[in-house]
């Protein structure tokens, strides 16, 4: 039997993607359940904090493209959706061009959150940053792009699917 599902994939690339993922897996549950209580905000659920994230990344996002990118049913994005708005951390507009597509935007009350969640993550990964070495945290630095090419591969990925 062998190592991987696929065969296709090849062996030294799939041993590279299981020493990475259990740290990459480790960073992002840090990002998901740390950050708010520090920032002294709401806590979100993490569904919730993600689609606030990507409504943030991309102001004027419908439900269809978030459910598509985030890999839910777009029947529970609108639901998270309605919360969302009635707590007042999006808001829905109507496109100018086509009165039938309803775009999101964050409200500067999510505006204002997400920029305390983002200075308290980065908080956190300057006190655990300060523990490495020199040389550590110069890989890390220097890892940077190639850790935003592997997401936008996962996302193209995801796309294709």
């Amino acid at each position: 039997m062998s190592e991987t599902e696929n065969d296709d994939v090849d062996p030294d690339l799939f041993r590279e993607a299981r020493a990475l993922t259990p740290a990459l897996y480790a960073l992002s549950r840090v990002l998901r359940f740390q950050g708010m209580d520090e920032a002294g905000l709401w806590r979100l659920p993490p569904s919730e904090l993600e689609l606030m994230r990507y409504v943030h990344a991309e102001p004027g996002v419908t439900v269809g493209v978030l459910a598509r990118e985030l890999g839910l049913h777009a029947s529970n994005v609108s639901a998270t959706v309605r919360g969302l708005v009635n707590g007042g951390l999006l808001e829905k507009e109507k496109d100018p061009r086509d009165r039938r597509v309803t775009r999101l935007r964050p409200t500067v009350k999510a505006e204002q959150g997400m920029a305390l969640i983002e200075n308290a993550w980065a908080e956190i990964f300057a006190d655990a940053l300060a523990t490495l070495s020199r040389t550590e945290r110069a890989a890390l630095d220097t890892a940077v792009p190639a850790l935003e090419a592997l997401g936008a591969a996962l996302r193209a990925r995801r796309a294709e699917a």
